[in-house]
């Protein structure tokens, strides 16, 4: 059994980086929809058993909460066998499916439903609005220009739907973390609704959720949530992602469960009459087939992420072997992908400019001088709408049940949330019930009148019906949209194109395809903290396997470096761990 990243998959898996987009996004967040846009928030995946008892690794626990364990004092291994213990109690919100529109191609084993067809029928499902006249701040992060004092005709459309006022706190997604952890120290300066990453919350938050936000728990576990039947729509382990100390606090925007690829040109491959590889062992034979440097084309990209956790099955941080937890570098697995990494830069099969640190690796393959590229799924629509408008026959296709050594495929399932967002502490009952009617509201899924508000605002101002009733966005909608709503809530998932089906279908089925070889973990879902002094354990390793795939470090020196690793915390941080496995297995 093997562990699972829930990190941005951009990064390697167990850094604390400043963000620069969410998982799976593949370039910067879409502020909002279009009629060429592709829509992929979370992935519905229904559960109505208690919470789960599987075994796995836990890179969640990793990255998600680095200081938890410097709350107050004491053994963090004891707290957070308590927190897991306390955690498990709690009753999660009872799922009920509200799918408003049947997809042209259904979810197989959580993936991502996909729709080709712009519904005719737009159902309501919130009747009237669920703001009684308030006034609320939202804190939110921005991968677009920062916009105060928002008030303009969708701003406005969207305030009269809700029956509230929303006034948005924006800061750069990639100043965002800092903003917050300076925030969280003084809780009256909090917002009354503030979005988290889930790949990357601020410093000692957990202490900050305990103090600062609401317990949801009263409000939304059981059958409480069924008053807010669009949050219920809400995929359980997205809620249980949530949970903090025992209480639910979380409000999810769920992530879809394939977040990232390995993407070949296939217009490139057709060319050359090459075949897309399955294994490792034909993915170097079709490398040194693409590799012309007096065509000015190179094989690939880095292959840092891909290789190890795409081709050849390592996981991103614990996973459980005969009983006994091993960390990432410690797998046969990841020695394999850096040998074979090394193989690559060797042989010239990279691109010069990727050991010189220089260029863009997404222009590189989509201009073709490389034709092999790790990437967020999200950027494969996005890259073919771009690049076709002027290169008609760029294609770029996702790899697919990849594997080396003659084993079977592994795939790390996504995080179970991209965002979580939360709810200012209150002595108000009603105030905190407004917000969750609001998060309702938001939170309608895909082909509902509400989605439609949402996501494209008002008829006549921000868009016109074109063909098949499908939104044309005017340049009103651009300019007033907020573009960041989605990082509060969102409806379950999905894929929609109107103007590409084809792209819909290929997509929609490589990843329910890709789902046959899913894994989850232990810790999936759930928030354990790395202790803060194992924080900064994993960069050095990191840093060496850049040097080692280049040639400038020995594959004696990486041995050397695990058993560093194991001396200067490692092991300590493995006993760690094992203590909260043993707790949930319990």
């Amino acid at each position: 059994m093997t562990a699972i990243f829930v990190g941005h998959p951009d990064r390697r898996p167990g850094t604390q980086r400043a963000p620069v987009s969410p998982p799976g996004a593949g370039s910067a967040v879409r502020p909002l929809m279009t009629t060429e846009d592709t829509m992929t928030t979370p992935t519905p995946r229904p559960s109505h058993s208690p919470r789960r008892r599987t075994v796995i690794g836990g890179a969640a626990v990793a990255a998600v909460l680095p200081a938890l364990a410097a709350c107050g004092g004491g053994d963090p291994s004891e707290k957070a066998k308590e927190d897991v213990a306390a955690s498990e109690e709690v009753e999660l919100p009872t799922y009920s499916e509200q799918q408003a529109v049947e997809p042209d191609y259904p979810s197989v084993n959580g993936s991502t439903p996909g729709y080709t067809t712009y519904p005719q029928e737009r159902p309501v499902t919130v009747e009237e609005p669920p703001g009684s006249g308030g006034t609320f701040t939202l804190m939110t992060p921005t991968w677009s220009a920062v916009q105060s004092n928002l008030s303009n005709d969708f701003t406005k459309g969207l305030n009269e739907a809700l029956g509230a006022t929303l006034e948005y706190q924006m800061t750069t997604g990639n100043d965002y973390r800092d903003k917050q952890a300076a925030v969280f120290a003084s809780p009256n300066d909090v917002a009354d609704w503030v979005a988290v990453f889930g790949w990357n919350p601020p410093p000692r938050f957990s202490q900050a959720v305990e103090s600062v936000f609401q317990d949801l728990t009263p409000f939304l576990s059981g059958d409480n949530i069924s008053r807010w039947p669009n949050l219920a729509n809400l995929p359980t382990p997205a809620w249980e992602f949530g949970i903090f100390n025992g209480k639910l606090y979380g409000i999810p925007v769920p992530g879809e469960i394939v977040t990232d690829a390995i993407f070949h040109r296939a217009d490139i491959f057709d060319s050359l009459g090459l075949e897309a590889p399955q294994t490792a062992e034909e993915f170097l034979e079709v490398c040194r087939e693409l590799t012309d440097p007096g065509a000015n084309r190179w094989a690939t990209n880095d292959m840092n992420v891909g290789a190890p956790n795409l081709l050849f099955g390592a996981p991103p941080d614990w996973r459980v072997d005969d009983g006994k937890l091993v960390y990432r570098w410690e797998t046969p697995e990841y020695r394999e992908a850096l040998e074979f990494q090394v193989k690559l830069f060797e042989e010239g099969l990279v691109h010069p400019d990727v050991a010189a640190d220089t260029g863009d690796a997404k222009q590189r393959f989509e201009s073709g001088q490389v034709a092999i590229h790790y990437d967020g799924v999200g950027a494969w629509g996005e890259a073919m709408k771009r690049v076709q408008a002027s290169n008609p026959e760029y294609r770029q296709a996702p790899l697919s049940g990849t594997s080396a050594g003659g084993r079977e495929p592994i795939r790390y399932k996504g995080s179970a949330a991209n965002f979580f967002s939360f709810l200012k502490k209150s002595d108000d009952q009603s105030r905190i019930e407004e917000l969750l009617g609001i998060a309702n509201y938001l939170a309608a899924p895909f082909g509902t009148a509400e989605w439609e508000q949402v996501n494209f605002g008002t008829e006549g101002v921000h868009f016109k019906r074109g063909k098949d009733g499908v939104p044309e966005p005017t340049e009103a909608l651009g300019e007033q949209h907020p573009g960041v709503l989605s990082t509060l809530v969102t409806g379950p998932v999905s894929k929609s194109d109107f103007t590409d089906a084809e792209h819909v279908k290929q997509y929609c089925e490589w990843m329910a395809g890709e789902t046959e070889y899913m894994v989850e973990g232990p810790f999936y879902g759930r928030q354990v903290p790395r202790p803060p002094e194992y924080a900064a354990l994993d960069q050095p390793m990191y840093d060496l396997e850049k040097d080692v795939a280049r040639g400038r470090k020995s594959m004696d020196d990486f041995d050397q470096a695990v058993e560093k690793w194991r001396k200067d915390g490692g092991d300590k941080m493995r006993e760690y761990y094992q203590g909260v496995l043993d707790e949930i297995e319990q």
